[in-house]
C-alpha cells in the first residue's frame, strides 16, 4: 500500500529519456538494517503476549483450555503458546502497516507528524516483520505438532508438522480444514507483495501498484484465519469483542483511498462514452468502493449488535486429547 505518486505518474507518460529517481532503487538491506527497531518493539510485545497467555493457561481462565482441556500445561505446550504470540504480533503488525499504507495512499492529510519519506520507510520495515511473524507463527505450530506426534517416526513426525503446516489442504481436522490454508494463502501472498517493492524499478511503476493493492487481501485473510481457528478468540467475548472494531478504521480508510484516490488516474468520474460503452476497469473501481462501504456499514452493525460469530462457551468440556500422548 504503500503510496509511488510522483508528477509523472498521474496518468501522463514520463518523458522519453527522463531517468527513474534514484528512491525508486530501494535496497532491501537498507529497509533490514532500518527494521532493527522494530524487531526490538516486536520481540517485547511477542514477549509480553507469551507471558500473558502463560499466566491465562496456568490460571485456567485461558479460552484454550476450554477448548482442548488436554493443553492446560502451559510447561507442556511452551511451543502452542510462542505460535499464539506470534500470531497474534503478526496481527498487530499488519494492522498497523496496512494502516500506514492506506494513509500514504489516500489523500494527502494536511499535516504529518513525520515526512513521507520516513512512512514509506516505516511501511516497509512493519511489512518485513509482519511477513517475518506470519512465517514463525506456522514454524511454531508445525514444531508444536511434530513434539505432539508421537506415535510416529522422527521423519514422519517432521513430514506431518510441515505438511500440516505449510501445505495447502493437507491438514484435515475440524475447523483447520478451512482456517489453515486460509492462513497459509495469508503468508504464500505476504511474501511475494512485500518482496516486490524491491524490484520495482525492474517492472515499472504501474505494475507494482496493481500487485501491491492485494496486500489488503493479505490482512483479510489473516484476521479470518484468526477469528476462524484463534482458541483465544473461539467464543464471543473478550479479545475476540477487539479485534472486530479494530477492523473499522481499515475499512473506513480504504473507502476514503477508493474515493479519493491520490492520483487522478484512478478517480472515478462519469463512465466514458456512456454507462453502456464504458470500460470494464471503471466498472471495477466502483464496485471496489461499493464492497468497501458495504463492509464499513457490515463492521458497525457486528461492533454495534455484538454478533461476532463467536461460538457459545459449551456448558460441559470437549474431549481432552485427541490420541493419548506416549513418552519415550
Amino acid at each position: 500500500m504503500t503510496s509511488d505518486t510522483r508528477p509523472d505518474e498521474d496518468g501522463a507518460a514520463a518523458p522519453p529519456g527522463r531517468q527513474r529517481p534514484p528512491e525508486d532503487r530501494v535496497a532491501p538491506r537498507g529497509d533490514l538494517r532500518s527494521a532493527l527497531p522494530d524487531a526490538t518493539a516486536v520481540v517485547v510485545v511477542t514477549a509480553l503476549v507469551f507471558a500473558l497467555l502463560w499466566t491465562r493457561l496456568e490460571s485456567g481462565a485461558s479460552d484454550t483450555v476450554a477448548v482442548m482441556p488436554f493443553m492446560d500445561d502451559a510447561g507442556t505446550y511452551w511451543l502452542y503458546l510462542l505460535s499464539q504470540a506470534f500470531g497474534w504480533s503478526g496481527l498487530l503488525w499488519a494492522w498497523g502497516t496496512v494502516m500506514l499504507g492506506l494513509l500514504l495512499s489516500g489523500p494527502r492529510p494536511a499535516r504529518l507528524p513525520v515526512s513521507r519519506q520516513v512512512l514509506e520507510r516505516w511501511h516497509r520495515t512493519t511489512s518485513l516483520t509482519t511477513t517475518a511473524l506470519m512465517f514463525a507463527h506456522a514454524l511454531m505450530f508445525a514444531a508444536e505438532l511434530v513434539r505432539y506426534e508421537t506415535k510416529v517416526g522422527s521423519a514422519e513426525r517432521l513430514w506431518v508438522g510441515f505438511a500440516d503446516s505449510f501445505v495447502p489442504g493437507w491438514y484435515d481436522s475440524g475447523t483447520g480444514r478451512i482456517a489453515i490454508p486460509v492462513g497459509q494463502g495469508a503468508l504464500y501472498l505476504a511474501i511475494p507483495l512485500g518482496l516486490v517493492f524491491y524490484v520495482r524499478y525492474r517492472i515499472g511503476a504501474n505494475t507494482w501498484r496493481r500487485l501491491h493493492r492485494f496486500v489488503i487481501v493479505v490482512h483479510v485473510l489473516s484476521v479470518w484465519h484468526a477469528l476462524l481457528y484463534g482458541t483465544n478468540v473461539w467464543y464471543g467475548e473478550g479479545p475476540r469483542t477487539v479485534l472486530w472494531p479494530l477492523q473499522l478504521p481499515v475499512a473506513a480508510l480504504l473507502s476514503v483511498r477508493l474515493l479519493r484516490p491520490a492520483r487522478r488516474a484512478e478517480r472515478l468520474g462519469p463512465p466514458r462514452g456512456g454507462a453502456g460503452a464504458a470500460r470494464p476497469a471503471w466498472w471495477a473501481r466502483a464496485a471496489g468502493r461499493l464492497v468497501a462501504g458495504a463492509v464499513v456499514v457490515g463492521l458497525v452493525v457486528v461492533v454495534v449488535s455484538g454478533r461476532d460469530g463467536g461460538r457459545d462457551r459449551p456448558a460441559h468440556p470437549p474431549a481432552t486429547a485427541p490420541h493419548a500422548q506416549e513418552t519415550d
